[in-house]
């Protein structure tokens, strides 16, 4: 049987990437390893040796295809053989071309989402304004939980900016925002997700075998010890 771990920071993606697996591809084995502390590390100290080597080893003992839903660590998680869950959705937005309106709700994940469009700009021979969009004031809304609050905000930051000026496309940089995505249905403007971009990647990557039978959630323990 064919399996892919997905590595999140937060366990709000963990139905996310449920839901996804059941509707595009029902009949593989989906590992879902939550680290809430990779992210914090990460946001406190960078992404130091110590916190690398960890994710290394994690990745090395994972199973089949991963994919690294948090673009916080996506560039160590890259390093150690690991799949950047943003790698798909920058290449479609170099294929739409710009200016782009790239949304980021998280001040640690705004150099390696440019980083990553930007060289997928490059790859296409394609190059684009791009316009970064800080929406971190919201963040914590996606801390408490309050996930239709934080979707609800995203989509009113995006369609403030479409009525300043035109884009080709938005870019919802972050996995944690693509519920704002049905909220901004109607725009003319393509907006581009993460999850669903890199699900259907890793898919084709394994010649379109259908997978995600199963779906086994790993949390990691020392969450619970605080």
């Amino acid at each position: 049987m064919t399996t892919i771990t997905l590595i999140h920071t937060s366990d709000a993606h963990v139905p996310t990437f449920k839901a996804l697996a059941e509707r595009i591809a029902p009949e593989a084995d989906l590992v879902q390893l939550v680290r809430e502390d990779w992210l914090r590390s990460a946001q406190k100290h960078g992404l130091r040796t110590g916190l690398r080597d960890e994710i290394a080893t994690a990745i090395k003992a994972a199973e089949g295809t991963v994919i690294c839903t948090c673009t916080t660590i996506g560039e160590a998680a890259t390093q150690a053989g690991a799949i950047r869950i943003d790698a798909p959705m920058m290449a479609e937005a170099a294929a739409i071309g710009g200016p782009i309106l790239l949304v980021y709700a998280l001040d640690s994940t705004a150099q390696p989402s440019l980083q990553a469009l930007e060289a997928a700009l490059a790859a296409a021979n394609t190059p684009a304004e791009v316009a970064p969009l800080n929406l971190s004031e919201f963040w914590p809304l996606f801390e408490a939980g309050q996930f239709e609050a934080f979707a609800a905000c995203m989509a009113g930051g995006v369609r403030d900016a479409l009525e300043q000026r035109d884009f080709a496309c938005v870019i919802l940089a972050q996995a944690s925002m693509a519920q704002a995505a049905p909220l901004l249905a109607d725009l003319k403007t393509p907006v581009l997700t993460s999850p669903e971009a890199a699900l259907r990647a890793a898919i084709k990557g394994k010649d379109g075998a259908r997978l995600f039978r199963r779906v086994r959630l790993l949390v990691n323990p020392s969450r619970h010890r605080t």
